[in-house]
């Protein structure tokens, strides 16, 4: 019996990804790193903002210490005009809702990124106050800690949970979470998806069907 539905953010309920790897490209084109945007893309997508600038300085950038910081202000004011919503995404937590399913989400991103991004897009008071940041626990996807927390806090025995990712690491956060996983694989590379996903769709709108809804 399905209770809950535990999303990820980027990637499933809003797009913000290509605007903050732009961000990076133009970014890292004044600190020295010259690199296409194709690699600077690959860079920003390798996990956590620490992650991502120790990345950026193996390739010879020159950050300052508080560069994550300095950077996240820029991406903030740019996310609060040029996040875009999951096409259905919005019709789906209606659904969902309306169906008296509960919903939290879940991501490695801070809880400040997802705030602003959830609220460009008219998500954020359907959501809150379960938006969750792994960054507040031990451990980041594929660690199941993000997801255990949200059931937690929403009440719901992981059994009860589905989750709905677009990465292969989410994927597994969900698995060892105890959870069914919907991949979602609208830009993601569905092969990808398919060995570590319990059902893979490219349409929000085949969402309730697996759900029973």
């Amino acid at each position: 019996m399905i209770e809950a539905v535990l999303f990820d953010c980027d990637g499933v309920l809003v797009e913000s990804e290509m605007v903050c790897a732009r961000l990076f490209w133009q970014d890292m084109q004044t600190r020295g790193l010259d690199i296409s945007e194709q690699e600077a893309a690959d860079i920003y997508g390798a996990g956590p903002m620490e992650l991502v600038a120790q990345g950026a300085i193996a390739r010879g950038a020159d950050l300052p210490e508080d560069w994550v910081g300095q950077f996240y202000q820029v991406m903030f004011e740019a996310l609060k005009t040029q996040t875009q919503s999951v096409p259905g995404a919005s019709a789906l937590v209606r659904r969902l809702a309306d169906a008296g399913i509960k919903m939290a989400v879940g991501s490695n991103g801070p809880v400040a990124k997802m705030e602003i991004t959830l609220a460009a897009v008219g998500l954020l008071d359907q959501l809150r106050p379960h938006v969750y940041s792994a960054r507040d626990l031990a451990n980041p996807k594929p660690a199941p800690d993000i997801y255990l927390h949200a059931a937690t806090e929403l009440g719901v025995a992981p059994r009860n949970c589905v989750v709905v990712e677009d990465s292969a690491s989410g994927a597994l956060a969900a698995g060892a979470a105890g959870m069914r996983c919907i991949g979602f694989a609208l830009v993601t590379d569905a092969t990808k998806l398919n060995p570590v996903c319990d059902d893979v769709v490219t349409d929000m709108t085949e969402i309730p069907g697996i759900l029973g809804l």
